[in-house]
């Protein structure tokens, strides 16, 4: 079936990346001139702060009457002009790296990230993403680099995945992944759960990250007669590898790794083919013990990480710009 090959999915992809890129090239060009204009601009401001506070409201007033057409040049706007350049010192990487995404990011990554390394991953990850101005919001408010950069991941990958697979799986990881799309009940178990990240595909591919295409859930499989059904399955483009995510809404115990591992086998020995690489599982449980973690996937012979996960309920505002699901595709096609 093509629309299920793996082949396929990669070509989907690149055209996506390749239209990305064109519509990217497009308007960097201009976006980046806009974004050293302001910087210079701010720079100015800066050099006369000591003409007092009315500086900049007279400023704004006069660009009005001077240029009536021209917009952006509020009292607000050239305030953020003035610490923007204030706060980014080096015109190297306002030039290169700053200057790749919209003002209005800019302005919200000063906003709301005060950390300078944290500034530059958050724009870093916009620009290979190409997140919109509320996903980008989602993202720092979910305290996305505290859960992908600086938490301790409890993982077998550095030791049974080859580099550089190794180190993209691992970056890959969040710890803990956040359903925020999913109507809290205190009384969930993994199937509801399931259900409601199923309803809402678009949401949980923004939250897996780049990459994830959703192959089903409950997926069938048939091992010597026996019938076993893998709670989420997807592929990952950039992986190049089937991923199995198995839900436990209590703490993690070591049985459920060994449960997974069986998952993984069953899945290279039956969906993988030479092409791809190893099958990779994730363990989701509501909470965990590190150590016992840990000791769980030191003799596992199967790629497998563990996380926590939380639902919140709180719904993000735009989710529409990530990789559609086997079934979006499939609809689309059957359109034509």
């Amino acid at each position: 079936m093509l629309l299920n090959d793996n082949n396929y999915l990669a070509v989907v992809e690149q055209i996506k990346s390749e239209i990305n890129n064109a519509r990217y090239r497009a308007t960097v060009s201009v976006n980046s001139e806009l974004i050293m204009l302001y910087y210079h601009i701010g720079k100015i401001i800066n050099e006369h702060k000591s003409w007092g506070n009315k500086f900049i409201d007279n400023l704004a007033k006069d660009i009005k009457l001077s240029l009536p057409s021209a917009t952006g040049y509020s009292v607000r706007n050239l305030k953020y002009m003035a610490k923007f350049a204030a706060e980014y010192t080096d015109i190297e990487f306002v030039q290169t790296v700053s200057a790749q995404i919209p003002w209005s990011h800019n302005v919200l990554i000063m906003d709301k990230v005060k950390d300078s390394v944290q500034r530059k991953w958050y724009i870093e990850k916009t620009i290979e993403n190409g997140w919109s101005h509320s996903v980008l919001t989602h993202q720092i408010e979910s305290q996305l680099y505290e859960r992908q950069v600086i938490v301790h991941k409890v993982s077998n990958f550095e030791n049974r995945l080859p580099a550089p697979q190794s180190e993209l799986a691992i970056q890959t990881m969040k710890d803990p992944y956040i359903f925020d799309f999913i109507p809290y009940k205190e009384d969930m178990v993994e199937r509801d759960i399931e259900k409601a990240l199923v309803q809402d595909v678009t949401a949980l591919l923004l939250e897996l990250g780049t990459g994830f295409a959703f192959m089903g859930n409950q997926y069938h499989i048939n091992v010597g007669g026996d019938d076993f059904y893998i709670d989420l399955l997807f592929y990952n483009i950039n992986l190049r590898c089937y991923v199995v995510i198995e839900l436990k809404t209590g703490e993690f115990k070591p049985e459920y790794a060994g449960q997974l591992n069986f998952y993984l086998s069953a899945v290279d020995g039956i969906l993988k083919k030479p092409e791809d690489n190893p099958t990779i599982g994730l363990l989701l449980c509501k909470n965990k013990n590190d150590l016992v973690a840990e000791y769980s996937l030191k003799d596992m012979n199967k790629p497998i990480g563990i996380s926590e996960y939380k639902v919140t309920g709180i719904l993000p505002d735009d989710l529409a710009t990530q990789l559609p699901s086997i079934e979006d595709i499939e609809k689309r096609i059957n359109k034509k």
